[in-house]
């Protein structure tokens, strides 16, 4: 008897829903007999549990001398119905009533006639089969316990791999399952600390300077006793704020950092989670029920499981039966969502179009949205999948047509109706190239089904940097199951294996390289819905590696403070050493302690002397510099994030705004950063005239009359129509001419392309036509034509098809026979096409051949005819920053075309040297002698305001790098569009260098040109970086421009590096990509715009903002008032710091030089704080010009560059005036109190302390002090606040209203009498008076450049 086939109808939607049943296995086979479990475990210890695979026409290979009466015994005894209608299948194949003893066909042929016949009669059976009937398989001898390999679950996480991965070697994934080994997370983080590194780097980063260390050491000797001056708290309780409020600002800056991280890492993503099959799902106790369950609601289809079947199959004698059986898939398929850092390798993503990679991924599969369901089954696969209960089944009409072998219509823009495989990413934010790439899915996955993920393996090797480079394997591993479906042999039909059956017992692998990769931070552009594997997450993504570790930065007015503080103690050393040798080095020389004062002899040891004297002096280098610094830093960033002229800016790092005053060099990225990547035709010429703007729609009427008049037929170049178009008697003959290029130049742009249109949805749910393609220029073309109403409507690897738009009326259909791709050496793209006559074909033997060709002007000038205008009108396209293309067209006969074909078609198969010799025939046969057709010019949109934007940047000093990743030509048309490189300034072009022999004479015309500027391309760059890296830059640095292009991430870090290192200057450095991380991190300034395409910049940077534009803000303005503010506050907390010294210095020589605080406790404390701070942290808000001034006169900010803001003559100045005025202060108290100091207490220091002269003397001078420094405040500032005004006066209030509270440091009595007042304003004059003198003589003699522009 002929083994039936079985009849299952999935699909069949009108049969009822079957609940699930609950069968014992007893129950089907009370009779079945145990097997010995010996046998069991011996033949099938796999160590768990998979289902039995149910597979379609996949039979195992029978002997032919089994008996057909064990395979009856497949069946139970009530199946004689359904094995009747199976039997009557069977027949229909041609399968007759002695097939059991013909032999099956060895394992691997394929045969698609005898496929296709299998397929239509299976079809055929399923309406015969009824839905809610159960097929119920007699179980195969043996016990309750089940042999089947349980499937690795993918959904839950608790047993993770507890080795983790050694990054250094390959690494073998298994998809949609655990991995063997540990991988990193797939967290993005910016963060500069841990939780357990905060502290010691934090502290390290404040000691490492002189300043803090120096103050570190001063509290610490507080410790000891005999150095103790005064309260402890006074020396400790100031460093203690200090590091409290750097640590607290570096800790608010980091979690701030990490919560934006948390905004990207909680980025939702589409994962696919791979069940284990149903088969697996009865556990692995025998005593438990088998659950049949059903693929999905909209399936219904009911699954029979079959206990021990693959132990039977395998198993000798006449138990050896081939089994039959319905295709299960290996695992079940359901949607989840999960967060961008939870994704894990292994893990399986669905992408869509404009969605970000979130990994490093291998594409899997690619389709069409409009035609799959949404795992993104091939409409032509026959495989049910189950896809869980929730999912969406695949389309049931497209299943059935494919099953029966129809062929499917063609409802996208391709021949195939899920792409072939391909998809478009754009990768600007990883390497800045603005083409987009084409990715292709590799063979082995694309036809699989997705509920077969589970079976590939793919071998990666190791991360790495380079991100055009990858090599790796995926191999499809056999199902685990060992059970075929067992296929009658008959005469008629050939010995077959299917070539969808997913149980073959041999593995299938093939090879992976960079078209199957798509790594993170690159964006899916096609209209296609994507399946890839995660195979590098987090740290060893591609990105992730080219970005260089975040750092900790110090503005450079923290280095010029820690060098002046270096000064300071220098002179408190001397000053100590000093005072102490005018006494002399003998202890006996110094007063002997008063009766009951301990460690006397301690206090005679002159070192003892020397030490409580730089104690004494700590106020030179003031500990309250650091925390006024540190709070104007934090009122700079609240004026710069509050600022309504730039919206959106986030100051990231608020320990460095004042070097956005100081920059010196700009290294900006192009795509994203100076223009939008938006393309746009602005121009076109035909030869005689240039249309361009409103003279576009003069273009739109040419075509209007030329296809309006293709009534019959379709538009051919030499037909009655397209020659009658414009033989209007109203149209002179020039027009006419005019008119017929206008029509060719148009048609030419509208074929000559690898654009593809698809369809899509605007946000109203209006479909419209979008178009994909590797380049944007392309596409902006062909967005052109049909803005002059010639559409591409459809277009495949054979045909395009062109609609006019006034009637939808398709007007132009052309055969390809050849295209010849765009490539950075040839810089050209052609394409042969036939044109068809007729409507209704795709194909015309007789049809005209042209050949179409675009390129660059600098290659297409030899190719083209000879003519007067083309060198012209391209370097004035090109004057205008417009990228330029020339069209040309070449008319074929049939004979030139078949001798152009057998020599391209025999240089195909050459095995050495094949481009370049295919490359030999194209010139030969095609491009000599082209009709030149037109030229366009095709404009890369500019940021807003980047012209004017640039322009003032380098009005101000600021010398401008591009560094991009796109391509030369790209390059030099945004500097000359974007106003980078000046008109008529020469670009010195330096690309394709090969040898470090030929680099320096590329360089030596710049020796001549200093004012030229220089375009440079990644290669030749690279060269100048390893071998002639010092030459390069000297000369580099000092031209006004540099343009260097194919930059990778790591040569944009270099560069950044290397000019920091060579020039000691500020540099800021500008992107808004992945690819420009580096760069941003590598720069003493780094700012992040928020692009289109992720924030990966932004986040990464010091300072965020939304358009390149208001980098001029951030610098000319905030950055110059950023920079002026602090160095003014530096030197007046200096200058408050070294008068107090010089007073106590004063006080020391008078006292016999002993070691004798003349201000102490709350004197000390309450001068740093609530009596001086006010007025002098009021200095932050002062500006000497206001906004529109400083972008009027950009040159204010060349100015800074030279930092004489805060410069050592600026400092020694006012050290000259602390000394002047501390002198006249502690002097002028001292001679007009002469009573001070008496015999009594001239030898003992306490009692000098308490005596009533010594507080009247103090009152006088610290009096003086308080209120010098509150005028001195006043007399800096240049533009009154109302704060500074209150803050003054304020101060002066707390001042004279904390006398009374004084007592124990003055005499109150003195205070109030008329002797204190005028000692008090004499004293005052003194000092005061000639130092404004001084400054009022300066500006007049010599005024600063801010007075100038004022006017006053």
């Amino acid at each position: 008897m002929s083994t039936p086939i079985p009849s299952h109808d999935y699909n069949d939607d009108h049969q009822e829903h079957d609940s699930d049943l609950d069968l014992d296995l007893d129950e089907l086979d009370p009779q079945s007999t145990p097997r010995p479990s010996s046998r069991r475990q011996t033949s099938y210890d796999f160590g768990g549990r998979i289902p039995l695979r149910n597979l379609r026409f996949s039979g195992r290979r029978r002997p032919r001398d089994e008996d057909p009466e064990d395979v009856e015994a497949l069946v139970g005894e009530d199946e004689d119905e359904a094995a009747r209608k199976r039997e009557s299948a069977a027949s229909s194949l041609g399968y007759g009533e002695g097939g059991d003893d013909a032999p099956l066909l060895a394992a691997g042929r394929n045969n698609r006639t005898a496929d296709q016949y299998a397929r239509n009669a299976y079809n055929e059976s399923k309406p015969q089969r009824r839905r809610g009937r159960i097929w119920r398989y007699v179980p195969f001898v043996g016990g309750h316990r089940s042999t089947s390999i349980a499937l690795p679950s993918s959904t839950t996480d608790s047993a993770e791999p507890e080795d983790d991965h050694d990054p250094s070697s390959s690494r073998t994934i298994s998809v949609g399952q655990k991995q063997a080994s540990r991988f990193p997370p797939n967290a993005v983080s910016h963060a500069k600390y841990t939780f357990y590194s905060f502290l010691p780097r934090t502290l390290f980063n404040e000691f490492k300077f002189f300043f803090n260390m120096y103050f570190l050491l001063v509290a610490l000797s507080q410790i000891v006793p005999v150095l103790r001056i005064g309260y402890l708290s006074t020396y400790v309780a100031p460093l203690a704020f200090v590091i409290s409020v750097t640590l607290g600002k570096e800790a608010w800056d980091d979690i701030s950092r990490r919560r934006r991280d948390n905004e990207a890492n909680s980025e939702a993503y589409q994962v696919l989670r791979f069940d284990e099959g149903e088969g697996a799902a009865g556990g692995g106790d025998g005593n438990k029920k088998r659950k049949i369950i059903s693929i999905s609601n909209k399936k219904r289809g009911k699954r029979r499981k079959l206990d021990d079947a693959e132990e039977r199959l395998v198993g000798g004698g006449a138990e050896g039966q081939g089994v039959e059986a319905t295709e299960t898939p290996t695992s079940s398929v359901v949607e989840v969502t999960k967060p961008s850092k939870d994704l894990k390798v292994g893990d399986v993503l669905v992408l869509n179009k404009d969605q970000r990679v979130p990994a490093d991924v291998i594409v899997l599969k690619s389709f069409s949205t409009e035609t799959t369901g949404s795992f993104g089954e091939s409409s032509s696969d026959t495989t049910l999948v189950d896809m869980g209960d929730n999912a969406t089944a695949a389309d049931i009409k497209l299943r059935q047509e494919a099953a029966s072998g129809k062929q499917l219509d063609n409802d996208t823009t391709s021949s195939d109706p899920s792409g072939g495989g391909e998809a478009f990413i754009r990768t600007d934010q990883l390497d800045g190239e603005t083409d987009w790439k084409l990715r292709l899915a590799s063979p082995l996955a694309q036809t699989l089904p997705a509920s077969e993920y589970v079976r590939l393996k793919i071998t990666a090797g190791k991360p790495d940097r380079r991100v055009n480079d990858f090599v790796g394997t995926i191999e499809l591993l056999p199902t685990p199951s060992r059970s075929q479906f067992y296929i009658p042999p008959s005469p008629q039909a050939p010995h077959i294996q299917l070539p969808n059956s997913h149980s073959s017992n041999n593995s299938q692998s093939s090879p992976l390289t960079i078209d199957n990769t798509a790594w993170a931070n690159t964006v899916l552009a096609s209209n296609t819905t994507v399946h890839a594997v995660v195979i590098y997450t987090g740290p060893q993504t591609r990105a992730a590696l080219s970005t260089s570790a975040s750092r900790s930065k110090v503005g450079l007015l923290e280095h010029e403070i820690n060098s002046l503080t270096k000064i300071l103690c220098v002179l408190t050393a001397a000053l100590s050493c000093i005072l102490v040798a005018l006494e002399g080095f003998n202890p006996d020389a110094y007063s002997q302690a008063a009766d009951g004062q301990g460690d006397s002899e301690g206090r005679k040891r002159w070192y003892v002397a020397v030490m409580r004297f730089l104690i004494l002096f700590s106020t030179i280098v003031p500990i309250s510099l650091r925390v006024n610094l540190d709070m104007g830093k934090s009122v700079y960033a609240w004026f710069i994030h509050r600022d309504p002229g730039i919206p959106g800016t986030v100051v990231r790092t608020s320990t460095i705004p004042e070097d956005l005053g100081r920059i010196e060099y700009l290294l900006s990225d192009k795509t994203g950063t100076l223009t939008r990547n938006e393309m746009e035709l602005r121009k076109v010429h035909v030869g005689t005239v240039s249309y361009g703007g409103e003279a576009m729609e003069e273009v739109t009427s040419y075509i209007e009359q030329a296809f309006a008049a293709t009534d019959v037929g379709l538009f051919t170049p030499n037909s009655p129509s397209a020659s009658n178009a414009f033989g209007g008697t109203t149209m002179t003959r020039t027009r006419r001419e005019i008119g017929v290029r206008v029509r060719d130049l148009v048609l030419a742009l509208a074929l000559c392309h690898n654009v593809t249109p698809t369809t899509e949805e605007d946000e109203a749910g209006v479909p419209i036509t979008a178009y994909q393609a590797s380049s944007p220029d392309e596409i902006a073309i062909v967005q052109w034509t049909e803005h002059v109403e010639l559409r591409l409507a459809h277009r495949d690897r054979k045909s395009i098809t062109l609609q006019f738009t006034a009637d939808e009326r398709v007007v132009v259909r052309v055969e390809i026979l050849n295209v010849f791709p765009f490539t950075s050496d040839s810089k050209r793209m052609g394409i042969v096409v036939r044109f068809c006559r007729n409507v209704n074909s795709t194909r015309d033997e007789e049809g005209e051949i042209v050949f179409f060709q675009k390129g660059a002007d600098t290659v297409m000038s030899s190719i083209v005819a000879a003519n007067d205008w083309l060198d012209e009108e391209t370097a004035n396209m090109a004057r205008e920053g417009l990228r330029t293309l020339v069209i040309g067209r070449k008319n074929l006969s049939r004979q030139q075309y078949s001798a152009f074909a057998a020599a391209y078609a025999e240089a195909s198969l050459s095995l050495n040297g094949r481009d370049v010799a295919m490359a030999r025939v194209v010139k030969q046969y095609l491009e000599w002698d082209v009709e030149l057709l037109g030229v366009t010019g095709v404009e890369d949109k500019l940021q807003p305001h980047v012209k004017p934007s640039l322009e003032l940047l380098r009005n101000a000093g600021v010398k401008i790098w591009m560094l991009t990743g796109d391509k030369v030509e790209t390059a030099r048309c945004v500097a000359v569009s974007s106003k980078l490189v000046s008109r008529g300034q020469y670009i010195h072009t330096i690309a394709n260098l090969k040898g470090k022999e030929a680099a320096l004479d590329a360089l030596s015309l710049l020796h001549s040109q200093p004012n030229a500027a220089l375009l440079i391309d990644g290669q030749s760059l690279q060269i100048y970086l390893q071998h002639h890296r010092e030459t390069f830059i000297t000369l580099a640095v000092r031209l006004p421009a540099v343009i260097a292009c194919r930059c990778s991430p790591t040569q944009k870090a270099d560069i950044a590096h290397l000019i920091r290192a060579f020039t000691q200057k500020r540099i800021a450095c500008i992107g808004d990509g992945g690819n420009d991380v580096s760069m941003i991190q590598a720069a003493d300034v780094g700012v992040g715009i928020v692009g289109k395409e992720g924030k990966q910049a932004s986040l990464a940077a010091d300072f965020s903002i939304t358009s390149f534009s208001h980098l001029t803000k951030l610098l000319v303005w905030h950055g110059r008032n950023s920079y002026k503010r602090s160095a003014k506050l530096a030197q007046f907390v200096i200058h408050r710091g070294l008068i107090i010294s010089v007073c106590q210095t004063v006080f020391s020589v008078a006292s016999h030089f002993e070691p004798v605080a003349l201000y102490r406790d709350w004197l000390l404390v309450g001068y740093a704080t609530i009596y001086t701070m006010m007025p002098v942290f009021s200095l932050v808000l002062d500006r000497d010009v206001d906004e529109r001034l400083a972008n009027l006169y950009p040159e204010l900010y060349k100015e800074l560059t030279l930092g004489k803001s805060l410069s050592y003559r600026t400092f020694f100045v006012w050290v000259g005036i602390s000394i002047y005025q501390g002198l006249i202060i502690q002097g002028g108290s001292e001679l007009l109190v002469p009573s001070y100091t008496s015999p009594n207490t001239s030898t003992d220091p306490d009692a000098l302390t308490h005596s009533l002269g010594f507080k009247r003397m103090v009152a006088v001078s610290y009096t003086v002090l308080v209120v010098n420094e509150l005028i001195m405040v006043a007399a800096e500032i240049t533009t009154w606040h109302p704060i500074m005004i209150f803050s003054i006066l304020g101060t002066a209030l707390i001042y004279f209203g904390s006398l009374p509270f004084l007592g124990e440091y003055f005499d109150l009595g003195f205070v109030v009498s008329l002797g204190f007042w005028w000692r008090f304003a004499a004293i005052s004059a003194a000092s005061l008076v000639p130092v404004w003198g001084g400054k009022v003589i300066r500006r007049t003699v010599k005024p600063p450049s801010y007075r100038k522009v004022r006017g006053v």
